[in-house]
């Protein structure tokens, strides 16, 4: 059996991938309802991105201590405990944003910020969790396959969750798409308390280090790595300022016309792109990771998000999306595979939590500059102006980490 198919016969792993598959899948259709009902209420895209500001602020004031505490602790039962808290806080937002329970008028947006808030926070544990998780699973030579896979799972999510959020929010209404994170949340809970009791009872310390110590260990072991460091930076910024998908409710309201069925469809796009590229990197895993690959994806990214921002045609800019997506599952796999390989178990949820703090930074502030950029500049020049800069950052980086160019990492060779 090929290493690729050869990781899906840890019964663990698949549970995982199916777990991290919905729970995913539960957040994004959770971003599309969120998103569509402040642009509803507000019709002002920088309510937009001010809604990725508030998720971010809990997700970023938490990351160090989160990795902490994932590093001294059991990750599968911090995994659940986020679950948990997910599940729970969607169903508050169903009986305050879905109408199920009386609101006073006006509130319901108040509602919606603090819902997002809470999600910041559980997704700040949730991430080094999942990451730390992954060793316990497959063997290091699959981590390659292994991140494909995870990788596949998901833009299976990101296609899935938005395209079927906003077909039933355009159909069945606002209360009916909320009932859709709650369960989806419910069947991630059930999947992860089923893994065997080996990958529950792991831990990566037997010995709990102090809170500042430990997270200045965590610090400088990421300082010191160049090549993770770099890799962090180009993600975050070429995110930050590359990402349009805050913009999309204004794009499909006010330059696309297409209503909550089309933003559930802009919102797949990039998915359905990526989901090609990821299933064959999960059937046809990399043997040896080139860094210098990641520089030449993320300017492609770039260079889509100008296209996009340049399209008034509902067709172009779906295209221009899904290569989007297609580059930036290239991206994800080369990135997590190096995390992986470079990281040593004990320091697992710190790195993957620094590593959390950069995608939030660049996603949910991301979202933020979106927003300021769209008040500021015009909604279609702002998301132009953010490609413009993606492909600064690769050149920047280019041109300050010069040895990430020749970065070459063979699974089979990393030392343990």
């Amino acid at each position: 059996m090929t290493v690729s198919l050869a990781v899906l016969r840890s019964r663990d792993f698949r549970l995982m991938l199916g777990a991290r598959m919905l729970a995913m899948m539960a957040l994004v259709a959770q971003d599309v309802i969120i998103g569509w009902q402040v642009y509803s209420i507000t019709r002002d895209p920088f309510m937009l991105g001010l809604a990725g500001l508030v998720e971010a602020l809990p997700a970023i004031a938490c990351g160090l201590f989160a990795g902490h505490v994932v590093d001294n602790s059991r990750p599968h039962r911090i995994y659940i405990l986020c679950l948990g808290a997910l599940a729970l806080n969607a169903f508050i937002l169903l009986l305050t944003g879905g109408g199920l329970l009386s609101v006073v008028e006006g509130h319901t947006l108040l509602f919606l910020f603090v819902g997002v808030f809470f999600s910041g926070l559980a997704r700040s544990f949730i991430m080094p969790a999942s990451f730390a998780i992954l060793p316990q699973l497959v063997p290091r030579t699959q981590f390659p396959a292994a991140s494909a896979w995870f990788s596949s799972g998901f833009q299976m999510a990101v296609i899935a969750g938005p395209a079927v959020a906003g077909l039933i929010y355009g159909g069945y209404g606002v209360t009916a798409a909320w009932i859709m994170p709650c369960t989806i949340f419910s069947a991630a809970l059930v999947l992860v308390f089923a893994m065997s009791k080996k990958t529950r009872d792991y831990k990566s310390s037997q010995k709990r280090e102090p809170t500042l110590q430990s997270i200045k260990a965590g610090w400088r072991f990421i300082w010191r790595d160049k090549t993770l460091l770099s890799v962090m930076i180009i993600d975050m910024f070429a995110v930050l300022f590359g990402g349009a998908v805050a913009m999309l409710p204004a794009y499909a309201q006010e330059v696309l016309h297409v209503g909550s069925e089309g933003l559930g469809a802009l919102r797949a796009a990039p998915a359905l792109g990526a989901i090609v590229t990821a299933l064959f990197l999960a059937l046809r895993p990399f043997k040896v990771v080139h860094a210098s690959t990641l520089l030449k994806v993320v300017a492609g990214f770039g260079a889509c998000m100008i296209g996009f921002g340049l399209s008034t045609d509902f067709t172009l800019s779906m295209l221009f999306l899904a290569l989007s997506g297609a580059f930036d599952s290239v991206s994800m796999v080369i990135r997590s595979t190096i995390m992986q390989l470079l990281t040593p178990d004990t320091m697992r949820g710190r790195v993957a939590a620094l590593n959390g703090m950069f995608i939030i930074s660049s996603n949910e502030i991301g979202a933020f500059e979106s927003g300021t950029a769209a008040k500021l500049m015009g909604l279609v020049p702002s998301v132009v102006f953010g490609g413009a800069c993606t492909l600064l950052v690769v050149a920047t980086t280019t041109l300050f980490f010069p040895q990430l160019r020749r970065t070459k990492i063979d699974a089979n060779k990393v030392p343990l």
